[in-house]
């Protein structure tokens, strides 16, 4: 594995990027794509676009967002404690007593732990009632009362996980925000890879902003980009763990990237990318989709008249806590497919499903 591979998804693991907060994120794409691409741009939404031969046709838009899942400061206590809610969708089961860090306007980061009424202390009923509420929590940060915290954090601040990526046995890796900082990190590789390749399309990897509230930056990015053909690259969960439901189709991690199949994808995209995995012995696995994905692809395929959309996931287990875990090879592979299939993309490729 290269070692500048390695030391781009622990930058990305180690910046922080809720929703609407995505800009430590977005500085290190843009550091790490500026020399392999013709240009980058920022949008006024936030989207990072690197663009590789901008007069190739058609355009084809890649999308992996680099958004992960926060909390906002609501309110302060008199005592100095935060209330918090979520920045997409959280499970309330996974938040007591963790460490947190609240990204204060100032610059500073300060470490919190959430809190809440420890269960010795709760009588009978309020024992066989559910707790599991962000309402129910707070997060301490040692301040003496409302007046000291005031002067260290204001009303809006963002907080995250423990930020950060450690690397585990056979290629593993886990980390607060794989979901989906990887997909950034794989449609940049991807164009890495293409840059002295010479494609005949051109390529525009976007590291899109706010997907976890609505797909919004993926929305406003394809419109201006208006591509002919996007590809989108988001995670999936696994299930090669203990008691997991197989009834919907099975995904491991290390089993390769996963190709979509259903509504939200273009038949004749996707076959492409089958075919190209097959061909370059690329592993992969399949994904039913019979509707909407609730991903990048959701927004680019109904962009303005319509977009030949396809979707690449990277199995994840333990999606939306502070512990995801993924496979350092499903993302190499998942940038080679992209770039191999962007390859066979050219002015006579036609996607019309026929």
């Amino acid at each position: 594995m290269r070692k500048d591979f390695l030391h781009l998804l622990e930058k990305l693991m180690s910046a922080p990027s809720p929703s609407g907060f995505e800009q430590p994120a977005q500085r290190v794409v843009r550091d790490y794509i500026a020399p392999y691409a013709d240009e980058v741009q920022t949008d006024v939404h936030g989207n990072v676009i690197a663009i590789l031969n901008p007069e190739g046709f058609p355009r084809v838009m890649l999308a992996g967002h680099c958004d992960q899942i926060g909390l906002m400061v609501q309110s302060i206590t008199d005592e100095g404690f935060l209330n918090f809610a979520s920045i997409g969708g959280i499970d309330a089961a996974v938040v007591p007593g963790l460490k947190v860090y609240v990204h204060c306007s100032s610059g500073e980061v300060i470490t919190g732990v959430i809190g809440r009424k420890a269960i010795h202390l709760m009588s009978a009923e309020e024992r066989s009632k559910p707790q599991l509420e962000l309402r129910n929590f707070w997060i301490d940060i040692a301040a003496k009362d409302k007046k000291e915290a005031e002067k260290l954090v204001e009303i809006g601040d963002p907080v995250t996980f423990e930020l950060g990526l450690e690397r585990m046995s056979n290629d593993l890796a886990v980390a607060a925000g794989f979901d989906d900082k990887v997909g950034s990190f794989v449609v940049m590789e991807a164009l890495r890879l293409l840059a002295d390749k010479k494609p005949a399309c051109a390529v525009y990897a976007v590291s899109t902003v706010q997907e976890e509230i609505g797909l919004r930056g993926a929305r406003t990015s394809a419109y201006g980009i208006d591509p002919q053909v996007g590809i989108a690259v988001d995670v999936t969960h696994a299930t090669d763990y203990p008691n997991a439901d197989k009834s919907h189709g099975e995904c491991k991690l290390s089993g390769g990237p996963v190709i979509a199949r259903g509504a939200n994808i273009n038949p004749v995209l996707g076959k492409m990318l089958i075919d190209v995995a097959k061909a370059k012995k690329i592993p992969y696995q399949i994904e039913p989709a019979p509707g909407g994905t609730g991903t990048d692809a959701n927004a680019m395929q109904i962009s303005r008249a319509g977009v030949a959309t396809g979707l690449v996931s990277i199995p994840n287990r333990y999606m939306h806590t502070p512990v995801e875990v993924v496979s350092l090879k499903d993302l190499e592979n998942a940038a080679k497919l992209l770039a191999e299939t962007l390859l066979k993309i050219d002015a006579k490729s036609d996607f019309t499903p026929m």
